[in-house]
């Protein structure tokens, strides 16, 4: 289906990539419970779970000029079980990525056109909004990022421990390409600059895949239109107390000869939106 937009507690370390909450502060996590020695899950059980996933998840794509890996990317996703919905939302691509995505007939795959390029921001806003299913995740239509990872990303969601989950490229023990050392660097600046203003103890606060139950993604006013949105939507996440979990994922990054986009003056702009959207930051704007 193709539709054509309108202009217009505590905090832990888990090394081996298990999920671990970022933010223990909110009110509306439930109240502890005393741990008790916890059993290898049986066969009924894990049959459970996977059913329990099957087509539970919006899976929200924005796309830009991504020909060459769009297909192989939108055919890995709709492998998994627990997709109910690809949202594809095509960002003014001009080099035949909107032909692409025309030969896909599988039902549960939507196109949305947007007429001109807003930027990630814009799009994922317009994708959030067209979700139906419990649970939503970003996914870039490049192949950095590998949805066989969902059922880890999405475990504290469907065991209702978590309102929010990262997927982090730096914890964990899984297979990483070995890239740029000055993008690492600031990923982990942004990170932490980030972390000093919510208050929360993420190690990669602009990775892709974040996930969310529908509500809570669907409650946020999106305001970046570009690369703003990942610290946007994690300082909205912690201001609202919403309880996140992180887990390590694969990486297999991109250069720019493979197309990668985001660049220089995106960093400063994401520094600009950690304080602009910090508490500090909405009270300035009030005034």
């Amino acid at each position: 289906m193709v539709d054509e937009a309108d202009d217009g507690s505590e905090l832990g370390g888990a090394s081996d990539g298990s999920a671990r909450p970022v933010g223990a502060r909110s009110s509306k996590q439930p109240a502890a419970k005393k741990s008790s020695p916890k059993k290898a899950p049986s066969e009924k059980s894990k049959r459970g779970s996977t059913e329990q996933s099957i087509g539970v998840l919006s899976v929200v794509m924005p796309c830009y000029n991504e020909l060459h890996t769009v297909a192989e990317c939108l055919d890995a996703v709709l492998t998994r079980p627990e997709v109910g919905e690809v949202l594809i939302v095509d960002d003014g691509s001009t080099d035949g990525t909107r032909e692409v995505l025309a030969t896909f007939d599988d039902p549960r795959v939507k196109v949305i056109l947007q007429p001109v390029n807003r930027g990630k921001g814009a799009a994922l806003r317009r994708g959030f909004e067209e979700a139906t299913r419990p649970f939503v995740i970003v996914q870039d239509a490049d192949l950095e990022y590998d949805p066989n990872d969902y059922p880890r990303v999405l475990a504290p969601l469907i065991d209702g421990r978590a309102d929010v989950v990262y997927g982090s490229r730096f914890a964990g023990g899984d297979a990483h390409r070995v890239l740029f050392y000055w993008h690492s660097l600031g990923n982990k600046v942004l990170t932490l600059a980030s972390n000093l203003f919510t208050d929360l103890n993420l190690t990669d606060m602009e990775t892709c895949y974040k996930a969310f139950r529908r509500e809570v993604i669907q409650s946020i006013a999106i305001e970046e239109d570009r690369f703003g949105f990942e610290p946007e939507i994690t300082a909205k996440v912690a201001a609202a107390n919403w309880r996140v979990f992180e887990v390590g994922i694969s990486y297999n990054g991109r250069s720019y000869a493979d197309g990668k986009k985001i660049g220089w003056r995106d960093g400063v702009r994401a520094l600009y939106c950690i304080v602009r959207y910090s508490p500090l930051g909405e009270r300035w704007m009030r005034r």
